[in-house]
């Protein structure tokens, strides 16, 4: 299953044609590199990939030219032209490297782009939990699925192997066994539900 996901600040309609495939991590070496965690099972093609995107924080968008890459202790290091001093890198640092979601690699059969994963609806044991909103990246290996419960709270669940019973995305449905406590682990409110949250108090 690729982790390869979608830019999570941008109304669905703009995010959606665009995927992350690797977050600024750091500054590296003297002469502008950054170095990368990579969100991609595909690292093979960035030696094809010139043309990325840069995504920071605030929603932004970049498009940056690629000079050179090597991968490097399970990651890559990017050097970008234009980018030639550490101080122009670390303003990179945080910033999601994205790619057209046209330009994704094809997949074997029985393997998903976690971005596929979006709007599906969640069960543990056969009780529905929610709907799958956004799959993000936390300190674990691996990937968050960010579910809007029935009740309208949110949760975050692993999207680990051992957890998954039946994943059907053309049904959009992901059947899991989930540990005991696990749903109690709230995800980060959203600015929807900061709005909200304020509304009422």
């Amino acid at each position: 299953m690729n982790p390869e996901h979608p830019s999570r600040t941008e109304p669905k309609a703009e995010r959606d044609e665009f995927i992350t495939i690797a977050k600024v991590t750091k500054a590296q070496g003297r002469k502008g590199e950054v170095a990368a965690s990579l969100f991609t099972d595909f690292p093979e093609r960035f030696a094809a990939r010139k043309r990325l995107y840069a995504l920071d924080g605030r929603g932004r968008r970049a498009a940056m030219e690629l000079e050179d890459h090597w991968l490097h202790k399970g990651g890559v290091v990017l050097k970008f032209v234009g980018v030639d001093s550490i101080s122009h890198a670390e303003t990179l640092v945080g910033c999601e490297i994205q790619i057209p979601l046209a330009e994704r690699a094809a997949l074997d059969d029985g393997a998903i782009y976690l971005s596929d994963l979006v709007a599906c609806v969640v069960s543990d044991g056969g009780r529905e939990i929610g709907r799958i909103e956004d799959v993000t990246f936390g300190a674990g290996e691996a990937p968050l699925l960010v579910i809007r419960r029935s009740d309208g709270k949110q949760c975050l669940v692993p999207f680990a192997t051992e957890y998954i019973v039946r994943l059907a995305p053309e049904e959009k449905r992901l059947e899991m066994k989930l540990p005991a406590g696990m749903l109690e682990l709230d995800a980060p409110l959203s600015q929807e539900d900061k709005a909200q949250q304020h509304e009422e108090e």
